[in-house]
């Protein structure tokens, strides 16, 4: 194993020491596992929180700011946060309106998020859950009784961040969470493994000519292994599960989204043959991503989330946003 770490042990909360270091706007509380927005909590506006396992960055930490999260709690590495990580974040960023939690389709996730929610309306703050689950790949999986949730996390994030942002209550925002996700639709192909720190070993094997179709973030199994084949037909493969689930006609928004070791070179490729195929069926990429948005370490391979969109979706997607890793308008 060759990382850049000090130890495993520490590996999270050394990296929380470095986006502390490096983003004055966000105020990181190391020993406990909480990134918020610097300067509190904003007195009538709905807070959002996120969160799950390390090595998914920049999912959720780099999200939160201006737009998109009020705060994230980061679990160690594919590990989901606990409840008392989720708690101290909801608290933090409750402003009086509610609090926002949205919550990836693992089942340590929603368990641990549920406990939370539970404990906050204890204290008074009225929270709402909002579950992705956007992976057409399998039903179920090892981490998961549904579909997972993956790259329409991102989706959610930025335009319920900027429903908020407006002064939308918390009903309303928690409804246009779920309307993307109703909406969106992802699929994930994974060309190698990755290390987990504390296993120092790969998650699976696979030999030179394989590759895992329908992968999930974790290293979870997908539909099948086949031989590798060029970009036109793996970006094919991908959307005819999706177009097997969902129209994809119309203006969209699609992510082409990087798992952590594969070359933005090789994205562009595959947002290029993902553009040929929407085209040809009557679709319209008018909104993209293309990078690192939701890793899996430094696994090979990338995953598409295409997202059907609406005037209000795409205005709420198209508002300002200043967050680490994603920001424009401002």
């Amino acid at each position: 194993m060759k990382k850049l770490i000090n130890s495993p042990d520490t590996v999270v909360t050394d990296a929380l020491a470095g986006v502390a270091a490096a983003h004055p706007s966000l105020a990181v509380d190391v020993e406990n596992k909480v990134i918020t927005r610097a300067g509190g909590p904003q007195a009538g506006k709905v807070g959002l929180v996120s969160g799950g396992g390390s090595g998914h960055e920049p999912l959720h930490g780099g999200f939160v700011g201006y737009g998109m999260l009020d705060a994230a709690c980061p679990g160690e590495v594919f590990t989901s946060p606990v409840p008392d990580q989720m708690l101290a974040a909801t608290k933090a960023v409750s402003g009086g309106a509610g609090v926002l939690h949205i919550v990836k389709n693992y089942t340590g996730d929603v368990l641990n998020f549920q406990m939370a929610a539970e404990l906050a309306g204890d204290e008074g703050i009225e929270v709402v859950s909002v579950v992705t689950s956007d992976d057409v790949a399998v039903q179920d999986s090892l981490y998961t009784a549904g579909r997972r949730g993956v790259g329409a996390t991102v989706f959610v994030e930025k335009i319920a961040g900027a429903f908020a942002e407006e002064g939308a209550g918390l009903d309303k925002v928690a409804a246009v969470a779920r309307e993307v996700n109703e909406r969106s639709r992802s699929f994930g192909v994974a060309l190698s493994s990755c290390v987990v720190p504390a296993a120092g070993k790969p998650t699976f094997d696979l030999a030179d000519s394989e590759i895992e179709m329908g992968i999930g973030i974790h290293g979870e199994p997908g539909r099948t292994r086949v031989p590798l084949a060029p970009a036109r037909d793996l970006a094919a493969a991908a959307l005819d599960a999706i177009r097997a689930d969902m129209p994809l006609s119309g203006d969209l928004l699609v992510m082409i989204n990087g798992m952590g070791g594969t070359p933005l070179l090789e994205l562009y490729v595959l947002f290029n043959e993902v553009r040929r195929y929407l085209e040809g069926q009557r679709g319209r990429i008018a909104r993209n991503l293309v990078g690192n948005y939701i890793t899996s370490l430094e696994m090979q391979g990338f995953s598409v989330t295409v997202c059907q969109l609406t005037d209000t979706l795409t205005r709420l997607w198209d508002a300002p946003v200043d967050t680490p890793a994603l920001r424009w308008g401002r």
